[in-house]
Parts: structure tokens; C-alpha cells; sequence
């Protein structure tokens, strides 16, 4: 592992860091996140497809496959690079009255952002899923306006020179994972 940050010359200055030696490899990240409700207005009106401004999971979807391709625009040293496939799951996050901070629920978020490249994709994917959550806000915030976006991380990284990294414990919305 690097002792040092890559984004920066021995001098201090940031700089693009150079891909151009590195070996094409097929790499993949996820990245996943959730929107808390501070009251059960949402989640009532996401089951029901009543909000105003229409299906809060599909617009978020789009959203979220959106922001991946966006990411070097957004984020100054992000190499821009040809995305093969981005994928987004959305899952209601059910009430849970024994925890203070679930007990209005939420929408839980998972992108899957692939490609084969010279570098990773990690930044894609967490652009996905804020892509994803920030429209879930946007499209619920008329009727609640403390929702919070947490636990936005990367769970999984494949491919390149590091090889795999899994969060450990980590199991997928498709494989019955839940965001606690």
C-alpha cells in the first residue's frame, strides 16, 4: 500500500497522476449508501408512487447511472474513462422502531460501475450512488426536510494491480444485504 498520496508531487502540488504505463484490466466497484427519512411521509408516498414528482426509485436509477458518467466533470483529477456497465439497486429501508436513527426508513442505494482501464472505477460508483441519493432528496424534500445521506462507501473493488478488496461482512441488496 502507497505511504504516500498519489494526487501529489514531492512538493506538495496536486497533479493528475499518470495511467498511461499501467496495464488494461476488466475492474469493478460498488459503492453503497442510504437516505434516512425523518418522518414517514416518504416512504408512504415512494410505495404508493405518489410524490408529485413522479417514481422516486426509477428517476433515482437514472440519476445514479447518470452522475457515474459525469465524474470526471465533478471531480478535478478523475481520469475520464469508457464505463462498460453501471448498475443501481434501489431498496426501500423498512422502519425499524428499535433504532432511533431508522425508525421513518429510507431507500438503500448499491451501484455497480464496471470498465476496462488503465484505473479504477471507485469514484464512479460513489458518484453513482450520490447521483441516486441526492434525487431521492430532491424529489422527497417537499415533504421532509431532514433526511440524511449516510454511509456512503466503496464495499468492493476488483481488477488492477491491488487486485480484490471486499468489505468485510458485506453482502449485496441481490444477496439479501441490509444497510444497519
Amino acid at each position: 500500500m502507497p505511504q504516500s498520496l498519489p494526487h501529489l508531487t514531492p512538493t506538495g502540488t496536486a497533479h493528475m497522476v499518470s495511467i498511461s504505463t499501467k496495464p488494461s484490466t476488466h475492474r469493478t466497484a460498488i459503492a453503497v449508501g442510504e437516505v434516512r427519512f425523518s418522518n414517514p411521509a416518504p416512504l408512504s408516498l415512494i410505495k404508493s408512487n405518489s410524490l408529485k414528482k413522479g417514481d422516486v426509485l426509477a428517476v433515482s436509477r437514472i440519476a445514479g447511472i447518470m452522475a457515474a458518467k459525469r465524474c470526471p466533470d465533478l471531480i478535478p483529477l478523475c481520469h475520464p474513462i469508457t464505463i462498460s456497465h453501471v448498475g443501481i439497486e434501489l431498496d426501500l429501508l423498512e422502519p425499524k422502531e428499535v433504532m432511533e436513527d431508522a425508525r421513518f426508513g429510507g431507500v438503500k442505494i448499491e451501484a455497480r460501475v464496471e470498465c476496462t482501464g488503465a484505473t479504477g472505477v471507485e469514484m464512479e460508483a460513489l458518484t453513482s450512488v450520490m447521483g441516486a441519493a441526492l434525487t431521492v432528496v430532491d424529489m422527497c424534500k417537499a415533504v421532509d426536510k431532514g433526511m440524511r445521506v449516510e454511509n456512503v462507501r466503496v464495499v468492493l473493488k476488483e481488477g488492477g494491480r491491488s487486485g480484490v478488496w471486499k468489505e468485510e461482512g458485506w453482502k449485496g441488496i441481490s444477496e439479501g444485504g441490509v444497510i444497519e
